[in-house]
């Protein structure tokens, strides 16, 4: 039983219709949902599912996604299995997030351009982010020069599209899989891309904007070292300064 991933195809949905198929404890397994469960270094999305007519409702406190079926854990006794229910994300903090995310999508990108290298770990966070690459070096005039690069690739609005693609092929094509480790959970048939149009291609399963000048603009605030040679970089969007 695999849930449908409403939020691959459309990460602007923030509300939907969906019924219970299963419920184990405090949880229950939806046919579809728009839920991000987290990933990637990106958090789950928060929010509340309905039922009744809206005379019941639960927030939504935990997600996770096992063997392909999204597992929600509510902070209400959940309804039987076939109720159908109203899925409502918090949007504010989902945008907040596809925004950071498309952000993290444009910097792997302008690294692996500038140094062919891969990214060692990242985690959003509400009010900033944080990247690791698998460098032993980075100068400060450099850093300023990958932020404006970035900063140039938001003003210009490349649109981004997304498609899948046979997991196998995703993977034997090494320059799209830009994280070190492998991350694919091994039940996946298939692998999303996202696509900057005109600028780069590379395996992401994340949500993200469909312009990048939604993003805004972003500021890199700190630079660490985090062993012989792993660099972190952490940033936030400009306006949250």
């Amino acid at each position: 039983m695999k849930t449908k991933l409403l939020y691959q195809t459309n990460s602007y949905t923030y509300e939907c219709s969906a019924k219970i198929v299963a419920v184990s404890g405090d949880e229950v397994a939806l046919d579809a949902t728009i839920f991000y469960p987290g990933g990637g270094g990106q958090m789950a999305d928060r929010g509340l599912l309905s039922w009744n007519q809206g005379a019941n409702q639960a927030h939504v406190i935990s997600i996770s996604n096992r063997n392909g079926t999204v597992w929600h854990t509510l902070d209400y006794i959940p309804p039987k299995p076939e109720t159908e229910v109203t899925e409502s994300i918090d949007w504010n903090f989902r945008y907040r997030s596809m925004r950071t995310h498309t952000a993290f999508l444009l910097l792997c990108s302008v690294i692996w351009r500038e140094f062919g290298i891969q990214v060692t770990g990242g985690q959003i966070y509400p009010d900033r982010a944080r990247m690791d690459f698998a460098l032993e070096y980075l100068e400060k005039d450099r850093i300023a020069e990958l932020e404006q690069q970035v900063n140039t690739l938001i003003a210009a609005d490349y649109p981004i599209h997304t498609y899948m693609l046979p997991r196998e092929k995703a993977l034997s094509l090494s320059a799209l899989v830009r994280a070190r480790i492998n991350q694919l959970p091994p039940h996946l048939d298939e692998v999303r891309m996202a696509e900057v149009v005109g600028f780069d291609v590379q395996v992401d399963g994340g949500t993200l904007v469909n312009h990048t000048r939604e993003i805004g603009g972003i500021q890199i605030i700190r630079s660490e070292n985090k062993g012989r040679i792993n660099k972190r970089l952490e940033i936030v969007l400009k306006e949250a300064l």
